[in-house]
């Protein structure tokens, strides 16, 4: 059993558990009561700087034990402060040592997207994730087949969400596009091997059509990876774990700055050159 497997076979007995002792139907009801969904793809829309999706992480399989972060909705309050455009939670219990709480407390506490991040699979998982007041969920395209992906994707923006649509192949990249995904991510982490590959996005982001927000992820430790994957045409970097195991504040500005300077090649395309100024006396309409 590949460590991917091992994750989604947790996450969903966690799940079946849950649906055990709170039916579908009553969850349904609980999310169909939440305030409408953040407009996630404006707050991703494209702009001059890089956008940061922050993450509140404890731990991962690969690292282990993080940071212990006792109150996850500070955090988050420091993160959507210092200009991250989405709050990633992370609820996934035996690995990551989170939780819905988790999702529940950020959400409470910032006026900005919500992700919830888990290895989801199911309606019901869907459901409890606005029912908890995310916005936006991951579907990993590894974990799941064709009709599941369009399914579960479907329904996420049927409750108002978007879902970040995670990539790590390029055979997985034209599932995302033709499963009508409108934010795709590409993992420099194999989740099968938890192995990096940095030059992973450069390499897929042109699979990726205009119009799609394009999400880098993971292999972000210092500014200059964040300018790397800007200028290999990302619209959005998701960064966890040198957030917390850093100074927040100080890291994501430093982040933010080097996502600004950084000259965007869009997928291999350089920028249209501004028009030359007007001469003197002539004004352009």
């Amino acid at each position: 059993m590949s460590i991917l497997d091992s994750l989604y076979e947790a996450a969903l007995a966690d799940a079946a558990a849950r649906e055990a002792v709170e039916p579908i139907g009553h969850v349904r009801e609980q999310a169909e009561g939440q305030p409408p969904a953040r407009d996630v793809l404006a707050a991703l829309a494209p702009r001059d700087t890089v956008h940061v999706i922050a993450e509140v992480k404890r731990a991962s399989p690969s690292r282990g034990a993080l940071a212990e972060i006792p109150d996850p909705a500070a955090l988050a309050a420091v993160y959507a402060e210092h200009g991250a455009s989405v709050v990633s939670v992370l609820t996934e219990r035996t690995r990551f040592h989170g939780s819905l709480d988790d999702l529940r407390a950020v959400r409470a506490r910032v006026d900005i997207p919500v992700l919830r991040k888990d290895f989801i699979a199911t309606e019901y998982q869907i459901v409890e994730a606005r029912a908890a007041g995310a916005d936006l969920v991951l579907l990993i395209v590894a974990g799941l087949d064709d009709d599941r992906l369009r399914t579960l994707r479907e329904l996420a923006e049927s409750l108002g969400m978007q879902a970040l649509v995670e990539t790590h192949t390029a055979s997985e990249v034209e599932r995302a596009v033709a499963s009508g995904a409108r934010i795709i991510g590409v993992n420099a982490r194999d989740l099968t091997t938890f192995d990096e590959h940095p030059e992973r996005f450069g390499e897929l982001a042109r699979a990726i059509p205009e119009g799609a927000v394009r999400v880098a992820e993971s292999a972000v430790r210092a500014p200059g990876h964040v300018a790397d994957y800007r200028r290999a045409g990302a619209d959005a970097v998701l960064i966890g774990q040198a957030l917390v195991t850093g100074d927040p504040a100080e890291t994501l500005d430093a982040f933010l700055r080097a996502g600004t300077d950084a000259v965007v090649a869009r997928c291999g395309r350089t920028p249209p050159r501004p028009p030359p100024p007007a001469p003197a006396g002539e004004r352009r309409s």
